[in-house]
């Protein structure tokens, strides 16, 4: 049966969600169905996922937080990453959690890949039995 997943992506840093999302695109599975979804940055990812719950099996939320001179970053890495697992331990379906945080741009362009990982531990939870 052909899985659908929802990548839900935030577009802050459009060059390094662009590499993550081509990182996560060569893992799923050839004949599953996928659609993406943009949104302007992560607080908006767990919101989106939620509205969507219902009609996917999997999830995968991109983006990326840079730390700058404010505790900015820090309130909205914790949130966003509270709100995914929330939402996938209380509807129990996987959420892939690629978004990365980092100190600075450097960083975030040598973790394009990590859309990757996101999404083979998704794949890995849908292959459960």
């Amino acid at each position: 049966m052909k899985k659908k997943y929802l990548i839900v992506i935030a577009d802050y840093y459009k060059d390094i969600s662009d590499g993550l999302l081509k990182s996560a695109l060569k893992i799923i599975p050839k004949s599953s169905r996928v659609k993406i979804i943009r949104v302007p940055g992560v607080f908006e990812i767990p919101i989106t996922i939620s509205k969507n719950m219902k009609k996917y099996d999997a999830f995968i939320a991109l983006g990326c937080v840079i730390k700058g001179q404010t505790p900015h970053f820090n309130f909205i890495s914790q949130a966003s990453t509270n709100a995914i697992m929330d939402l996938s331990i209380i509807n129990k379906k996987p959420i892939g959690n690629g978004i990365i945080t980092c100190l600075n741009m450097s960083q975030a362009k040598v973790r394009k890949e990590k859309g990757a990982e996101a999404t083979k531990a998704v794949i890995s939870i849908l292959s459960q039995k």
